[in-house]
């Protein structure tokens, strides 16, 4: 070994050492592809057609998904809230309480948690293909910017879509748990709305669709990163897919927390 170079870690160093250098690594390229995409995302030429593509893609294929996760979610909380509350006769605030907790956290986590499940690992598996194919490749031969080709209408339907499929998640689980609460637990139906409407309050909403919005940005975000770089063929494009999801599933849970942190009041 020369006398300038530095001692590689070993042992139990390099065991912390590692993992935290790869973190760092991460964010590194997520923050630089970030500035791509938004640097590249302001100039022309737009590309309409691929954003409304993309739009339909993450939001439309998505409805049926976060509608249907939407409305069980609603009827397994609203029947978990009655079965508790009614332990001290306060059964009359299930629908406010679980209102308030689909419009603030289940809602817009949920809901980035199936774009990332669905429409993240498509994005991921897509690029991957295409970099594996040496079509993104093709597109820098034919002066074609890739990132504003194929990362910034995804970042765009993530950001677009992500909140409105929050919004249907909330509105339709609200819906379930009026349902089984009314119908199946014998709930009065005018104090359920009423509690709804004197417990939700527009920062309530505001909330989880700022989280939704941050939670679309960087799932999308996430996706495109590793499927954009992934390597190794069919083997590394799998590879690629799975930590894109995975990746996307604890970003969306550690963003909840600072975010919730940030904007509630104690």
């Amino acid at each position: 070994m020369s006398g300038d170079e530095a001692p590689k870690p070993t042992g139990f160093i390099a065991s912390i050492v590692a993992p935290v250098k790869s973190v760092f690594e991460e964010i590194g390229i997520l923050a630089d592809l970030a500035f791509r995409a938004v640097f590249w995302g302001v100039r022309p030429p737009y590309r309409v057609p691929l954003v409304v593509a993309q739009l339909e893609f993450v939001g439309v294929q998505s409805v049926f998904l976060v509608g249907l996760v939407g409305l069980f979610t609603g009827m397994v909380f609203a029947v978990q809230t009655v079965y508790g509350f009614r332990r001290f006769g306060a059964e009359n605030m299930v629908g406010g309480v679980v209102a308030l907790t689909l419009s603030r956290e289940m809602a817009p986590v949920l809901t980035a948690i199936m774009v990332a499940a669905r429409a993240g690992s498509g994005m991921a598996a897509e690029l991957g293909n295409m970099r594996s194919s040496e079509q993104i490749d093709a597109l820098e031969t034919m002066a074609v910017n890739p990132v504003q080709y194929l990362v910034v209408p995804r970042i765009l339907a993530g950001l677009v879509m992500v909140p409105v499929l929050a919004l249907i998640f909330f509105l339709v689980g609200v819906g379930g748990s009026w349902a089984i609460g009314v119908w199946g637990l014998s709930l009065d139906p005018g104090i359920f709305a009423d509690r709804i409407k004197t417990m939700i309050v527009p920062s309530d909403i505001r909330q989880g669709l700022i989280k939704a919005l941050v939670f679309g940005f960087t799932v999308t975000l996430i996706s495109c990163r590793h499927g954009y770089f992934a390597s190794g063929g069919a083997v590394g494009v799998g590879q690629a897919t799975t930590r894109a999801v995975v990746w996307s599933v604890v970003a969306v849970f550690l963003l909840d927390y600072l975010i919730t942190s940030m904007l509630t009041e104690v």
